[in-house]
Parts: C-alpha cells; sequence; structure tokens
C-alpha cells in the first residue's frame, strides 16, 4: 500500500521530521513502512496496516505542531505506541481511497463502530440521521476494498423516489432520467476518485451506479453493494435486494429512517427488514445519532430543531389514543 499525506504547513516540515529526520526514521523503524518526504508531502509505503498506524502518527505530530508542543522522541514513542492501542485486528478505522493524500477515518464514536460493522459482517445496516456519513462511509469502505483488491465491483443502488416533489418529464435517455436520483452516489465518488478513473472503471463494469429496479434477476459474487436511501424501498423492493448477495460479497444499507418519501400506507423496507431481520447471525445493524452528524454545525441544531418539533406533534396524538 501506498500513501501520500500533504503536510498542513509545510514550513514546519524540519520541526515535524526532526533534526536530521530523526523523527521519520524513528516511525520507520518502529512500524518497518518506507517513508520520506517530498514538496510539501510525506510519501509512506509498506503493508496497509503499517501504513495506516504511520498515517495516523503524521497526523498526531502534525496536531501536536498546531498546538506548538515540541516533538520529543518520547512523544514520538508514545504517538506510535498509541496507533498499537487503537487498532485491532483485520479492521482499521483509517480508509485508504485512490485520491493521493486522501485518508477517510472515523470522526465519531458511532462511525468507528459502523466501520468495524461492515469490516466483521457480510451485511450491515445502517441507519442515522442527515450528516452522520452513512452514505460517505459506505462508499469509502467499498473504495478501499477495491483498491486493496478485496473486492471485484462496486455496486452502488438507490431507489428512484422523489422526495415530496412532482419532478414531471426528464428529457434524454434512461441514464440522464436516474441521473438526478443517483447524484449523491457521485459526489462521494468523486471526493475519493478523479473523473478519468471513475469514467474508466465504470467502462470497464468495475464500478456500477444504478437504480434499484435495476437490481432484479441479477447475481453479484465478490462485490461490494451499496444500497443508499433505503427507507423509501418498499419491503418487497428490500426482499429483492437482499437476495442478489452472491459468493464473497458484502451489503451496506443505508438510510433515514425520520425521512420517509413513500406513500403513508405504504410500509418502508428498511423499517420492515430491522423488525424481520434483528438479532440475525451474520448480520449487524448500527445505529447513528445526532451526536455522530460531521456535516457542518449548523446541520446538528436542524435535527434538533425538527426531533422536537416532531415530539410536539406526536403527543397529543398519543394522548388522545
Amino acid at each position: 500500500m501506498e500513501l501520500s499525506i500533504t503536510l498542513d504547513d509545510p514550513r514546519k516540515a524540519g520541526l515535524l521530521f526532526g533534526p536530521n529526520d530523526r523523527n521519520l526514521r524513528q516511525i520507520r523503524q518502529a512500524l518497518e513502512v518506507q517513508i520520506y518526504a517530498r514538496q510539501g508531502q510525506v510519501h509512506l509505503a509498506g503493508p496497509a496496516a503499517s501504513v495506516s498506524r504511520a498515517a495516523a502518527v503524521i497526523e498526531h505530530l502534525q496536531r501536536a505542531l498546531r498546538h506548538e508542543r515540541p516533538l520529543t522522541p518520547e512523544l514520538v514513542g508514545e504517538a506510535i505506541g498509541e496507533t498499537g492501542i487503537r487498532a485491532e485486528p483485520g479492521t482499521t478505522d483509517v480508509l485508504d481511497v485512490y485520491v493521493a493524500g486522501q485518508m477517510v477515518k472515523a470522526k465519531t464514536p458511532g462511525q468507528k463502530r459502523y466501520i468495524e460493522a461492515v469490516q466483521t459482517h457480510d451485511l450491515v445496516f445502517c441507519t442515522g440521521p442527515a450528516g452522520t456519513g452513512k452514505t460517505y462511509l459506505a462508499v469509502a469502505l467499498a473504495v478501499h476494498m477495491l483498491k486493496h483488491q478485496q473486492a471485484r465491483r462496486l455496486v452502488l443502488v438507490r431507489p428512484a423516489v422523489e422526495a415530496g416533489e412532482k419532478l414531471g418529464f426528464l428529457p434524454g435517455d434512461m441514464q440522464a432520467k436516474v441521473n438526478p436520483y443517483l447524484r449523491p452516489l457521485f459526489d462521494a465518488l468523486h471526493d475519493m476518485m478523479d473523473y478519468d478513473q471513475i469514467r474508466r472503471f465504470m467502462v470497464n463494469d468495475l464500478i456500477e451506479v444504478i437504480p434499484l429496479a435495476f437490481m432484479r434477476g441479477r447475481t453479484l459474487n465478490d462485490s461490494v453493494i451499496i444500497l443508499d436511501e433505503a427507507q423509501n424501498t418498499t419491503a418487497s423492493q428490500m426482499l429483492m435486494f437482499l437476495t442478489r448477495m452472491g459468493h464473497g460479497s458484502k451489503m451496506i444499507v443505508t438510510g433515514d429512517d425520520s425521512q420517509v418519501d413513500l406513500p403513508p400506507d405504504t410500509v418502508s423496507g428498511l423499517l420492515d427488514a430491522n423488525c424481520r431481520l434483528k438479532g440475525m447471525k451474520g448480520l449487524s445493524f448500527v445505529r447513528l445519532d445526532k451526536v455522530d452528524i460531521v456535516r457542518h454545525r449548523l446541520v446538528q441544531s436542524i435535527v434538533l430543531a425538527y426531533e422536537k418539533d416532531r415530539a410536539v406533534d406526536a403527543g397529543p396524538k398519543d394522548a388522545e389514543e
């Protein structure tokens, strides 16, 4: 595995690397990685787990510099030791994607549980409010597995359900018509791969971004399959999707059960699956909460405000019943 990290402040490179690159040598010897610096970047190469740990150490040291702490050999040693304590066999919360210097990692304990669940289970359901990273982390996990040859294909799926609006007639071919529904998945991909690479992978059928209806009748082996906005599936659609899983595949199902856009008399496939499959061995349900929101700070306040309104609206109805 190879990884390039762009320095926060290239002017502090001498402090980061230490006298005669002492800190880099200490990391190299402790973690058995190749490490060298060039043009404001640190380049790492070696086993994936070691590179991930080395990247975490570099991040720790840059954080210490921002707080004007001296980077002594003792502090570097502590940083190396802490990455060993956090690391667990077979799992890592640092995801390596294709964009040079780009690392995706858990920012909250809930997100870390989510990543660990995907790494240790073949089927994971993740629910939670907007901004908790459900889709973004799922795509990052899939791209990480694709890059490290842990999967042959990446299939991103979304139901084509309008969010309370009638979009009317959309011009163009089928791909143009469904593109607005799939745009959030492309947005996440573009953060982790450049445009030409995404186009090349799609041409070679390594990446597929499709509406849920196109999944019928298929069996997907050695793939990572992500169903986004799963709260807008029906129970029969959810059953159809889940039974597409083939040998050597992982499935990640994400959704926000507070934003169901189905007709009032239609049961959400996500809620139905939660009731039917809860407790089944081999799969995991992860619930992210408002404390896991990592978008703009206002998003958490907005979610809280709407939760209060829903609680007030539900109160009198419950009392009448």
